[in-house]
């Protein structure tokens, strides 16, 4: 087995970019394993020799940091350079071939790259994190006209970080509700949904991979036994086949591959 290789997203907002950008790459590499560390909010010289001196205790010989950086300020990038690491710098690697295309220098901000510089933008998606929050597992049937997408599925299908990492990500209104015993039985949707059935996203996973998520958390149950998670599974299907509703099997993909796919077959993108 390959040893670990540290890698550290380091920006100075919150990290997102440098970590869906970093983790990108390092996806290419799957014959290899990475420790992966976000520091965020790396915005003065201080912040920046603290973060030398983390990346280097982390240092190993022949295994040295990866450092996936997204700062603009210079005199940030230049301490964190400095670092016993290989040093990537995402924005300098690929913002000079953008001002040779476009004819133009790029005129770096803070936090730009996460959103902040638009205020409009940025409270759209804070909007949608507090709309996803408040309707997160059935909780709320408040203004559900106005969620952009309805994620609807059994207990342990990844609706809840699904519905986060749309709202967090692209700004996208998630509510999301469980499937429950009486809906298995009668294989309809909620009554509460049926309204707003155009608007039902469904997950799924395999009877095997649920029956595990669900032991973790009551082992030796009914809940988590491997019959009812396959009936629950194939209740599941049929309702969405009934109501004509697309659904994703969650079991083989990341919430990312869930949130993309599920915005594409919506038509949420803008």
């Amino acid at each position: 087995m390959a040893d670990t290789r540290t890698v550290f997203f380091v920006s100075d907002g919150t990290g997102i970019t440098a970590e869906a950008w970093g983790a990108a790459l390092l996806s290419q590499f799957d014959t290899s394993t990475f420790e992966n560390h976000t520091i965020a909010f790396v915005t003065n010289v201080l912040d920046a020799e603290k973060t030398v001196q983390r990346i280097d205790r982390a240092n190993v010989p022949g295994q040295r940091p990866i450092v996936f950086s997204t700062t603009v300020d210079q005199d940030i990038k230049n301490i964190l350079s400095t670092s016993k690491s290989l040093f990537i710098d995402l924005f300098d690697q690929t913002l000079p071939t953008l001002e040779l295309e476009l004819g133009v220098k790029s005129a770096p901000i803070k936090g730009s790259a996460h959103g902040i510089s638009n205020a409009t933008k940025y409270q759209q998606r804070m909007a949608a994190i507090e709309y996803s929050i408040e309707h997160d597992d059935g909780q709320s049937l408040r203004a559900l006209d106005q969620a952009d997408i309805i994620l609807v599925a059994p207990s342990r299908c990844g609706k809840t970080p699904t519905s986060m990492y749309l709202s967090l990500q692209y700004g996208v209104k998630a509510a999301n509700f469980p499937i429950v015993d009486e809906d298995f039985n009668t294989l309809k949707l909620p009554a509460s949904l049926e309204k707003t059935s155009d608007k039902a996203f469904g997950l799924i996973s395999t009877p095997q991979r649920l029956q595990t998520v669900r032991s973790e958390r009551r082992p030796n149950s009914k809940y988590a036994s491997i019959e009812q998670c396959r009936f629950e599974i194939d209740s599941a299907m049929h309702i969405f086949e009934k109501y004509k509703i697309p659904y994703l099997d969650s079991s083989t993909k990341s919430v990312e591959e869930l949130a993309s796919v599920a915005m594409d077959i919506k038509g949420l993108r803008s």
